[in-house]
């Protein structure tokens, strides 16, 4: 048997030098949730002012935990998402139909297929414009 200074046998010195154990894993998360768009459906005012009718599906609604609110609205013809102040940034992006965005005291139209990041801190708001309704969709952080 080799022994070190320490007069400790060279296998127990090893063994106590060795890698600790790995930390236990979290709980894996879930596989998915899969939402049908008809099961979260409701046909509502549109937020932040009551401008006219929406359909809204509150896709995000039925996950549990999640890290972003993702939502779909239709602003039905002259309806509106008011102008008002967002905490945290958000984006619009138009499925059909047209619209104007407002953000920072500026607007721009967007038509399918067009995305308007907004930023922290501005006041924002979207109102259908057009013959069809404007069909869109809503991400943002949970919270807000």
């Amino acid at each position: 048997m080799i022994r070190l200074l320490t007069g400790l046998p060279l296998l127990a010195f090893l063994s106590a030098c060795a890698t600790p154990a790995p930390a236990p894993q979290p709980a894996p998360a879930p596989a998915m949730v899969i939402i049908s768009e008809e099961d979260v459906k409701v046909d509502e005012p549109p937020p932040h002012g009551r401008i006219g009718m929406s359909t809204a599906w509150r896709i995000s609604d039925a996950v549990p935990v999640r890290a972003f609110e993702f939502r779909k609205r239709a602003l039905h013809p002259g309806s509106a998402i008011g102008i008002h102040p967002i905490i945290h940034d958000e984006i619009y992006y138009v499925l059909s139909g047209e619209g104007v965005v407002h953000s920072g005291g500026e607007e721009q139209t967007l038509t399918a297929g067009m995305a308007a990041y907004l930023y922290t801190g501005a006041q924002v708001g979207i109102r259908q414009t057009g013959p069809e309704p404007l069909v869109l969709i809503i991400a943002y952080p949970p919270g807000g």
